[in-house]
This record gives C-alpha cells, structure tokens and sequence, in this order.
C-alpha cells in the first residue's frame, strides 16, 4: 500500500516500507523500549526484532486522507508503561508527519512483553 498526497507540485508517492520504518526507528528511539515485537501467528510467541526486522513490529493501515499506525512493542522493566506509551505516540506521529508529509490519525501501542 503506498501512501500519496498531492503538493503544488505534483503527487508525492511514499512506499509503505518507508512508513515502517520510520515508525520502527522513532519508536526505538524512545526510551524504555527494548524493541519491537512480532507474534508468530503459529504458536503465539512473541519474538524480539532486530533493527534489521523493524517492520514487523508495526502495522500501517490507510484510512481517509491519513494513516493510522500499530506498534507491538516489548518494554523495559520498572518504567512506567503508560509514560513511554505516551512518549511513542507523540514522537512517531510527530516524525512521521514530519519526514513524510503524510498526516497520522492514530498510533496504537501494544505492549507485548517486558524484559529485564
């Protein structure tokens, strides 16, 4: 799904992956997360992503004229949940706004493991 809005100039197109990873990254960025999360659809387990494999831990679902993103993240122990989730949602709406151009509706956090 690639993501188009249009500009005085002409139509800007942005490739899905790119959204991924941006969001992937912003979120890493943020302090309490230990990385992102991918549930194997087979069993269930939640497995911890590389930088290589950011992707996975986010889902981006167009909507009208914005997107709205899922993150599936995995926390640090001892940090407070709701802050970082707070923390995450300004920032990777902020920079994907910011570098794409494109609005964000929502941003959705699913903490879906903590780690020592």
């Amino acid at each position: 799904m690639d993501c188009k809005f249009k500009t005085e100039l002409g139509t800007v197109t942005v490739n899905e992956e790119i959204l991924l990873k941006v969001a992937g990254y912003c979120a890493l960025e943020c302090y309490g997360i230990v990385g992102m999360a991918s549930k194997r659809t087979t069993d269930g387990i939640v497995q911890l992503m590389g930088r290589a494999n950011l992707g996975r831990g986010v889902r981006i679902r167009a909507a009208d004229d914005s997107v709205d993103v899922d993150l599936f993240i995995i926390v640090e122990y001892g940090i407070s949940i709701s802050a970082v989730a707070d923390t995450i949602i300004d920032t990777v709406k902020y920079k994907i706004e910011h570098l794409t151009g494109i609005k964000v509706g929502k941003v959705n956090v699913s903490v879906e493991d903590i780690r020592v």
